[in-house]
Formats: C-alpha cells, structure tokens, sequence
C-alpha cells in the first residue's frame, strides 16, 4: 500500500476513501451496506466517513422514498474528477505490482481474497 498512499497524499484522500470512490465509480450508486462490503469497511467504519466525504464534495447520500431504511451513496463529478487525476499513477503501480509479482500469482491472490472475502467469519 506504500505506493498507493503517497499517490493519495498528494490529493488529501486516505486509503479507505479511495475505496468507497473506486466502488462507486465502478458499480454506480449502492446502499451503505453494499459498499462496505465491496470497499472492505465496516459499515460502522464507513458511516463515520460519510460527512466529511460529502463535506469534501465526494459523494452524495440521499434514502429513497420506498425504503426509508436505507442510504444510497453516489460519487460525485468531484469525486470522479479525483479518480481520473490518479488513474494513470494507479495503472502504473498495479502494473508494476503484477510485472514483479506475476500475473497468474496476482490472479490467484484476487481470487482468495475474493473466497476469503465471502466468508463468514463471525463467531459461531
């Protein structure tokens, strides 16, 4: 993460917010819960964040009218302005991550975290 986090010093956003913004880029708008889980948050994590991430003019949250349960985020212009600004630096850092570690390797990874990540590892 070293090189990820000195590429997001430079626009004051930390690795967590990066996350949500990268999920909402690419997965459009999604309840809490389904970000938090996408982005590896806690929800509880993830709901301190959304302020100051609107604050900054990152994202939106509205609740929909047919479920006041819930809160739907979307990344803003902002938002998506700051992951293009990055997008060839972040290219280049996973390209230089799969060129040193191998790409089936890398593949493999993704693919456990990605199991791993479907667990449930609550206690039982």
């Amino acid at each position: 993460m070293g090189p990820v986090r000195d590429m997001l010093g430079q626009s004051g956003v930390n690795e967590q917010k990066w996350r949500v913004l990268r999920v909402l880029q690419e997965q459009g708008p999604l309840e809490l819960s389904q970000v938090a889980a996408e982005a590896c948050l806690l929800l509880s994590s993830l709901t301190r964040m959304i302020a100051p991430m609107e604050s900054e003019g990152l994202v939106t949250r509205h609740t929909p009218p047919e479920d006041r349960r819930k809160t739907v985020l979307r990344i803003t212009d902002d938002g998506t302005a700051l992951i293009h600004r990055h997008a060839a630096q972040s290219a280049e850092i996973f390209a230089r991550i799969e060129a040193d570690f191998g790409s089936d390797r890398l593949e493999l990874l993704l693919d456990l975290l990605e199991d791993l990540q479907q667990m449930d590892l609550r206690a039982r």
